[in-house]
């Protein structure tokens, strides 16, 4: 069975390496290249148990073992190991750690190497792309193809590319499917990130903090300290329209300079370390916060997997997983109920 998967992020070359395993053909067509969008720029953070409650927890839970298992079973390696995960604030009492300036102390234990853990995702989606050692189409999905109501191919820059069957995997930019396909809208929520590089000053130590800039603007930082010797931050969203294509997303005026502060105030480890990029990426999100995951209604042949916000990485192996039992088998041994695409009302474009 060809398999044309419409987005080469964590999600679309995930999906490309369980459809090989199950003896599939699958095709990743991207325009702007693999990992080049918030799959590459995201901070990799894995948390086992943070979604229980609600009705991510299942698809965590399976995707948190997942990356277990694909990182032990795998000689590429992508930067995966276990965390110590604290939250911290600016003030008085409490334990701090050294990495950490003084006056920010820690006020809570989120996780430890059992329920928290990391990848670069750069590094990630590129691995999930090579073992699946799908065919690469560079180029913009500007159509379908369709056989009766069936859908059986796409167009890539006016050009029919054929298959059994088409993924709509493409982060927020899968809004643009909507003027072929019944889906519900897919926004891009904006965040800004610094990497910085560290060395061995930062242990596997990630933290959620809490601060307040000069203008007493609340921020969020993440800190995400990599195996590589780099350690990323990100603060700082925004809801800043997005761009057609996806080589064109630049941080805000700004940003930047407000985080290297904050990072600077944070930290004086990396207020003495080299920067190494910084950047900014859209994460996707729905109208009620949930992926869209499952077939299309009313298409054939026609199925979507995005809508992730920020547990994309997180998320990927499990929603993997499960599109490709749904695809091949026609069901899916993970509830898929939560993330039926017509749950939401069709987006107009």
């Amino acid at each position: 069975m060809r398999v044309l998967i419409c987005g080469a992020g964590a999600i679309g070359a995930s999906i490309a390496r369980c459809l090989a395993e199950r003896g599939a053909e699958p095709v990743l067509i991207e325009r702007a290249g693999i990992a080049n969008a918030a799959s590459g720029k995201s901070g990799g953070f894995l948390a086992r148990d943070w979604c229980d409650g609600g009705p991510l927890a299942a698809l965590a839970r399976r995707s948190f073992d997942l990356h277990g298992v694909w990182a032990e079973e795998s000689a590429d390696g992508w930067g995966y190991r276990r965390l110590d995960t604290f939250a911290g604030y600016p003030g008085a009492g409490g334990p701090g750690l050294p990495w950490l300036a003084d006056q920010v102390r820690l006020h809570g234990r989120l996780g430890d190497p059992s329920t928290t853990a990391q990848v670069h995702p750069a590094l990630f989606t590129k691995a999930m792309a090579r073992a699946s050692g799908a065919e690469i189409i560079a180029g913009e999905v500007t159509g379908l193809i369709r056989h009766g109501e069936a859908v059986r191919g796409v167009a890539v820059g006016g050009e029919p590319v054929e298959g059994d069957a088409v993924v709509i995997a493409m982060g927020p930019w899968s809004i643009l499917a909507a003027r072929w396909l019944s889906l519900p809208a897919v926004y891009g929520l904006k965040g800004h990130s610094l990497v910085f590089r560290t060395g061995d000053a930062v242990p596997p130590q990630s933290l959620f903090a809490d601060v307040m800039e000069a203008d007493g603007t609340q921020q969020s930082p993440e800190v995400f300290p990599r195996a590589d010797g780099t350690t990323y931050v990100c603060a700082i969203s925004s809801e800043s329209p997005l761009p057609v294509d996806p080589a064109d997303v630049a941080p805000d005026d700004g940003a930047i300079e407000r985080l290297e502060t904050i990072c600077r105030e944070l930290s004086p480890v990396l207020a003495r370390s080299e920067i190494v990029a910084r950047q900014a990426c859209y994460r996707p999100v729905t109208r009620d916060g949930l992926p869209l995951i499952g077939a299309v209604p009313g298409a054939p042949g026609a199925y979507v997997a995005t809508g992730h916000s920020v547990w994309g990485i997180l998320n990927a192996p499990a929603t993997a997983e499960a599109m490709a039992e749904l695809i091949l088998d026609g069901r899916s041994s993970l509830d898929l109920s939560p993330f039926r695409p017509d749950r939401l009302p069709p987006a107009t474009i």
